[in-house]
């Protein structure tokens, strides 16, 4: 066997390698970019607007680093996740192409799989939230947060996690075959992106993102508050094909200054 599992049979375990590698890069965006930036927004040395307007219900004033060790914490987030992750990973349960570490990121697979996992998460939240049985056994905790903040991100429950992260994300790596590096770009990205769409902040990317089509934390405030609108995440395009779009700018009660 080699080195980084690339030739394991089915019998044999595979290296660690490739899933350290991932988990690494995930932990290294939340450490060096995610909470930094965040951390900033809360000190004031990066002036943002609040998404929606002060108030009792929309202000959250938890001490950062109490919040931060609570997010990093939670069993629904990233020890659910990354058990996911590891034993997806261990008990080769992961199409063989994820093992290879031939070639690059292709920002094709990438795409494809943010495209697609985006894609079943909307269809889950949407019957989450039609279904009360569901609903109430699985996504109602993650709603007590009206103005949810950046720390709220995977703040819900094991059934929500399951059925809005996990489960996408099996069907996602068993419909698109890339190597490990693009699975890597894709968690990355996918992961710190959650949380993002959780701030309590506008970003100064959230005018270019949503002529895009990209979910921005405005987007996600509107779901929040309203809870019919706004089921995707990283992107809105299923939601105008649906018709549960709602822009943030329509809603009176968020900040004018949001765009």
């Amino acid at each position: 066997m080699s080195p980084f599992g690339v030739t394991a049979s089915p019998r044999e375990w595979p290296s660690p390698y490739g899933l350290s590698l991932g988990l690494l890069s995930v932990a290294l965006g939340q450490i060096f970019i995610i909470i930094p930036y965040y951390y900033m927004l809360r000190s004031g040395y990066i002036k943002r607007p609040l998404i929606q307007k002060p108030s009792k219900d929309t202000q959250v004033n938890k001490p950062f680093f109490e919040g931060m060790l609570e997010h990093l914490s939670q069993p629904e987030g990233f020890v659910l996740l990354g058990s996911y992750l590891s034993g997806t990973w261990m008990f080769n349960l992961m199409p063989a192409s994820y093992y290879s570490f031939e070639g690059g990121v292709s920002p094709l697979h990438v795409l494809s799989q943010l495209l697609l996992v985006d894609f079943c998460q909307t269809i889950m939240h949407f019957a989450e939230h039609k279904l009360s049985s569901l609903y109430k056994q699985s996504h109602k905790p993650h709603h007590v947060f009206k103005a949810p903040v950046l720390f709220d991100a995977f703040n819900g429950s094991f059934f929500d996690t399951l059925f809005m992260i996990l489960i996408p994300l099996f069907l996602t790596a068993n419909l698109v075959h890339c190597n490990v590096w693009s699975y890597m770009a894709f968690g990355t990205i996918y992961g710190n992106y959650l949380c993002l769409i959780h701030s309590e902040y506008s970003h100064p990317w959230d005018p270019v993102f949503r002529m895009l089509g990209i979910g921005t934390a405005g987007d996600h405030h509107v779901h929040h508050k309203l809870f019919r609108y706004n089921y995707g995440h990283l992107f809105m395009y299923w939601d105008r094909m649906l018709g549960t779009y709602r822009s943030p700018k329509e809603v009176t009660s968020f900040n004018a200054k949001l765009i």
